[in-house]
């Protein structure tokens, strides 16, 4: 599996973010074509007590070639220009591909 994960350091007002990020923007993000599924984790703290991140979706591929076809769609162009506008400086995006043992 592919995945793209979107990591998000904490917003000053969470329950705004909350509120656009879940109603808005995830219903966009899940219409992208060959995505195959998406794990939200909310973030609680680290071993060091707080975390200066938020949230972290994890967004799922079959694979690599996979996940660029889907970019090159409306629905996937969309999603990314409202992450930006919405929460660009807060945002880092990484990919990953994840090994079973």
């Amino acid at each position: 599996m592919f995945k793209m994960v979107a990591l998000y350091k904490r917003p000053e007002n969470t329950e705004s973010f909350d509120e656009y990020y879940f109603g808005t923007h995830m219903p966009l993000t899940k219409k992208i074509p060959g995505l195959q599924d998406v794990k939200i984790t909310k973030i609680s703290g680290s071993p060091m007590g707080e975390s200066e991140y938020y949230l972290m979706c994890e967004m799922y591929y079959e694979s690599k070639q996979a996940f660029k076809e889907a970019s090159k769609t409306e629905e996937s162009k969309a999603a990314g220009k409202d992450a930006m506008k919405f929460a660009g400086n807060l945002v880092t995006f990484f990919f990953g591909e994840e090994y079973g043992e």
